[in-house]
């Protein structure tokens, strides 16, 4: 399951990238047929930091990258802390459909004569292709890209078709609200650096992770049900759990979480040496659990206050 839920809630706006652009792999991908997901009933009241100091206040928002239709996550606090800001800060800038293009294929295609499922073994291979045919996809459809890259589209194409919708994702949506505002976007990180993270991972790590997800699939909906359950309730130390349980390889989890964490508490504390109202969104595994974004912030002697 860790790796499932790492892809959707963890490390990146990847996913958004992705399943966005009309080019490569997604070309020979199924138009994704969805199916209403129920959330849970009551209204969310996902988790809401606060990092201040005498004129600086910076807002701390873990997010989801897709989410089911029908959930009313931003009233009340969340509101409030978001209407106060003059600033959005989410872990990448709006990137141009070109660019982000241009950025997926340099990261994420093979090199010439290499094929995926030539590195696969033959057992890996045969769980591959048997996914890839209960999904209507042919075997080769991802034959020139690295395995990486078929690992998170395989962990995102499945969540549209029970319906999560990119647009109903946090990030959109504040987004969105943020052009209404008329306030600034910027990003703790570049497209290019996130993709570099999966990218610079050994191929053996990275047909791991490749795997993982295949058998992740199965439980898809109960996993990821249980995910969103957790962020709605603001149940921080549940979904670090989630993310986090039965994890077995340490350098992942040091380059996608523990080390981001680090560098973005850098970035807040230096932060609060400019006056003004922040909202700073990053996907909410960081933001909960051993080593998160709080948790540096307390070795560097910030201190954060949870206000919702």
């Amino acid at each position: 399951m860790t790796a499932l839920l790492r892809t959707i809630a963890a490390p990146l706006a990847l996913a958004l990238t992705l399943l966005a652009g009309p080019g490569a792999a997604q070309q020979a991908l199924p138009a994704p047929q969805s199916v209403q997901v129920q959330p849970d009933a009551g209204p969310a009241r996902p988790a809401l930091w606060k990092v201040a100091d005498e004129d600086t206040t910076i807002y701390l928002f873990g997010t989801i990258h897709l989410l089911p239709r029908g959930i009313d996550w931003f009233d009340g606090t969340i509101a409030s802390a978001f209407a106060q800001s003059r600033e959005l800060v989410t872990e990448i800038p709006e990137v141009s459909p070109d660019a982000q293009q241009a950025v997926v294929l340099r990261r994420a295609m093979l090199p010439k004569g290499q094929k995926l499922r030539a590195l696969l073994t033959a057992p890996e291979r045969a769980k591959f292709d048997a996914t890839m045919q209960q999904f209507g996809l042919p075997v080769t459809a991802f034959d020139k890209f690295k395995p990486w890259y078929a690992a998170v589209v395989l962990a995102t194409l499945p969540l549209q078709q029970k319906g999560y919708d990119l647009d109903s994702g946090v990030e959109a949506q504040l987004a969105e609200r943020s052009k209404q505002q008329g306030a600034p976007r910027s990003g703790l990180e570049t497209l290019d650096y996130q993709l570099s993270l999966f990218d610079g991972f050994p191929r053996k790590v990275q047909k791991a992770y490749l795997m993982e997800v295949i058998a992740a699939l199965p439980d898809l909906d109960e996993d990821v049900g249980e995910m969103v359950g957790a962020w709605q309730r603001g149940d921080a130390a549940k979904l670090a759990e989630l993310m986090n349980a039965e994890e077995d390889d340490p350098a992942m989890i040091q380059a996608l979480l523990t080390n981001r964490n680090k560098a973005w508490a850098r970035w807040i504390k230096a932060r609060l040496d400019r006056p003004g109202t922040v909202f700073v969104a990053v996907g909410a595994g960081h933001l909960g659990g051993k080593d998160s974004v709080q948790d540096q912030l307390a070795a560097a002697g910030v201190q954060t206050a949870r206000v919702q």
